[in-house]
């Protein structure tokens, strides 16, 4: 009955575990909407390519907030860098920080490759409570970078002692990390919307922390205990 369903799936038509399955699978895999239809199928279920579109649209998000509450401090050593990403036809650029262990801090998703959007990724990564405040942030050649940074400084956001400084092969582990996200993305063609793609970005770098091994007491390999974190994350009572 709806009224025994944990609040977050009520309404819904089919079954909880259901729900969470195509959605954990399309953050996860290099899945298309179409394949998960596909895959539906194959188990005599008929789940329309737009109904698990809205799934991640409304559990992706709702993921990542709850997982943020379950994850390890970071270093105070940052790697910051910005990639691309197609959305509704146009390049727009996706912000990503990681410690110096590769642990994810935090992205940013904006229209803009300015000063501006430099500022709003690292207030954004500041406001996470599971890191300490950074004693130094590695960055490329972007020249906004140590202009937010200092500004961020006199605004009293960043240690006096924080240092931005330009070193790009220090940067690398970043480079190599974008590549778990990108390949998702790259895979489903981009997006149609920026408030699609920041919730669907949302879910894959939430799947990509807890693959990293970032929750606490979850092993980074243990794949079943992952499963049955997620279940029980977005409250699977039968997880």
């Amino acid at each position: 009955m709806q009224k025994d369903r944990p609040a977050l799936f009520r309404g819904r038509h089919f079954a909880d575990e259901m729900i969470v399955l195509c959605v954990r699978w399309y953050l996860r895999f290099s899945l298309s909407y179409r394949d998960l239809e596909e895959l539906m199928a194959e188990r005599n279920l008929t789940v329309d390519h737009t109904t698990v579109w809205r799934w991640v649209q409304r559990y992706a998000p709702e993921l990542h907030r709850r997982v943020r509450r379950e994850l390890k401090p970071t270093g105070a050593s940052w790697r910051a860098d910005e990639t691309y990403i197609r959305v509704a036809g146009r390049w727009m650029y996706l912000y990503r920080a990681i410690d110096s262990a590769g642990a994810t801090i935090d992205f940013y998703l904006s229209r803009t490759r300015d000063l501006a959007a430099a500022k709003a990724f690292f207030r954004k990564c500041l406001k996470g409570t599971h890191h300490p405040r950074p004693r130094v942030i590695n960055v490329d050649g972007h020249a906004s970078y140590p202009r937010a940074a200092r500004e961020l400084t006199r605004e009293r956001r960043l240690g006096r002692r924080c240092r931005c400084r330009t070193c790009p092969y220090l940067n690398n582990i970043v480079e190599q990390d974008h590549r778990a996200v990108k390949r998702r993305i790259t895979h489903k063609q981009g997006f149609r919307s920026l408030r699609g793609a920041q919730r669907t970005i949302a879910g894959y770098e939430t799947i990509h922390m807890i693959r990293k091994g970032q929750v606490r007491w979850l092993a980074k390999g243990d794949v079943a205990g992952q499963v049955l974190f997620i279940n029980q994350t977005l409250g699977l009572r039968d997880a």
